[in-house]
């Protein structure tokens, strides 16, 4: 079994469960300076992504549905991994080690796998991907795939999703709009 040191594992960002998305919204874009990068429904809950980092789809999520005064604030830690290669020996690590609740999947613009820590805490591990569609998407991803394989069905499956796009060319895109109303 490998050892955990030899994931360049890195903190990406951190979803937020919300009562209000308008006012968290409002508060992160008007008051912290994000940029709303994406939007939409996922499982029924509305979801918005939003970044100061046209190299980072998200920095931030916020899941809409939290009821009054529920403490569960956190929706899930997120972490980055350097490669596909990576992600899927993580993925085997943790079923070697009898982690139960993984969830695999496909974002079309990252491969991730969900599961809890040992207190229930939700954790995401994930790879970007070579393309960017819209977002929320989550599909099922199988791991024990051959990695070339997973490139080629994911990148079949993104070229019929909308917004489509290499991922360079989205981040140039997010680049010039960020500059744009920041007066640059």
């Amino acid at each position: 079994m490998s050892s955990p040191r030899n994931y360049q594992l890195a903190f990406s960002h951190v979803g937020f469960f919300v009562e209000d998305m308008d006012t968290m919204v409002g508060f992160y874009r008007d008051v912290m300076g994000f940029f709303v990068t994406d939007s939409g429904l996922l499982n029924d809950r509305p979801i918005t992504f939003l970044s100061r980092d046209p190299s980072e789809h998200h920095q931030i999520v916020l899941v809409g549905g939290k009821e009054p005064g529920t403490l569960q604030n956190i929706n899930q830690i997120s972490f980055r991994v350097g490669s596909l290669t990576e992600l899927k020996n993580l993925y085997q690590r943790l079923v070697d080690m009898e982690v139960t609740g993984l969830d695999p999947v496909t974002h079309g613009n990252a491969w991730s796998m969900y599961f809890p820590d040992p207190e229930g805490n939700r954790l995401e591990v994930f790879t970007d991907s070579d393309w960017y569609i819209e977002q929320p998407l989550k599909e099922p991803l199988d791991l024990t795939r051959p990695e070339d394989e997973i490139r080629r069905q994911t990148l079949a499956f993104c070229k019929n999703q909308p917004g489509f796009k290499p991922i360079a060319q989205w981040r140039r895109e997010m680049s010039e709009m960020m500059a744009q109303n920041l007066g640059h």
